[in-house]
């Protein structure tokens, strides 16, 4: 791996998303500029990189949301930009996204949140769907009487619980994570980083997650993919990416004072913790 780009990786598993040769300009400006980037079935991948580099928008082009100039984006088989509107439907139900702010629906409490897609996208007897929503905020560790309240009731930590819960509504193959810490407490964003880990090991999920926590970059990502120059600048492990000698790299990780001796990451915790899913318990006094 160097500054001028790295090879591209490809993964062991089979890739549930394939970008290559991927052009985005606005105007003058060159977002991207040939990017190739390959995510296996599985895989836990985070993507960071220097404000401007792209990443929310590789983000959006990968959902379908925004056009690139050039290149090809396949999720799960499926080409995003060229795929009819049956076909894309298909393939948007199979995988989940969960934006920075949670983007809640404000008129609605986090049951009819959660049940949006479910009463969108799937035909769910009425006598089973509070019983699959209950389900589905559990699974992001929230308790069943959360589902009452509106989003303007919840702390910071509850609304991106309600929203990874709306995100697994489908049961999907593929979770899209758009910075699922930032604005919470150091407690509250370790535990959120662990319940992401266990989607991902004991539930199969195959996760990408753009952000910008150490920590959570150094406890749970398998995998970093880094943004720069209008390509990856550098992909591998934790181990990996620390010794590219790549001045943006390197003081990324200098800026995490207490990165352990030799850049090596805390291993995955076994567990969400002793309830499993339910990590830590729905609570009502704002945490």
């Amino acid at each position: 791996m160097s500054g001028e780009g790295a090879a591209p990786h490809e993964p062991a598993a089979p890739a549930v998303v394939e970008v290559r040769g991927l052009v985005t300009r606005f105007g003058r400006q060159t977002v991207h500029d040939g990017l190739d980037l390959s995510i296996g079935r599985g895989e836990l991948v985070a993507l960071i990189g220097g404000s401007g580099s792209g990443k929310s928008v590789l983000l959006r082009e990968i959902l379908g949301l925004q056009r690139p100039t050039a290149g090809m984006v396949r999720v799960l088989g499926t080409d995003m930009w060229q795929a009819g509107a049956e076909e894309l439907a298909a393939v948007r139900r199979r995988f989940g996204m969960m934006f920075q702010e949670g983007a809640l629906f404000s008129s609605l409490d986090v049951a009819g949140n959660v049940a949006t897609p479910l009463l969108e996208h799937a035909d769910v007897p009425p006598a089973l769907l509070a019983r699959l929503v209950n389900l589905r905020l559990t699974l992001a560790g929230l308790g069943a009487e959360v589902g009452a309240k509106m989003p303007a009731q919840l702390s910071g930590g509850m609304k991106k619980r309600a929203a990874l819960a709306r995100a697994l509504a489908l049961e999907p193959e593929v979770l899209f994570l758009d910075e699922p810490t930032s604005g919470l407490d150091p407690i509250t964003a370790r535990a959120f980083d662990e319940l992401i880990a266990f989607l991902n090991r004991d539930l199969g999920l195959t996760v990408l997650m753009v952000t910008h926590d150490l920590d959570t970059l150094l406890s749970i990502a398998r995998r970093i993919v880094v943004l720069g120059g209008g390509r990856v600048l550098a992909d591998g492990s934790a181990d990996e990416v620390m010794a590219v000698q790549d001045p943006w790299i390197q003081s990324y990780f200098a800026a995490r004072h207490t990165v352990p001796q030799g850049g090596r990451r805390r291993d995955p915790p076994e567990g969400p913790n002793p309830d499993a899913a339910r990590m830590p318990p729905a609570r009502t006094d704002g945490a």
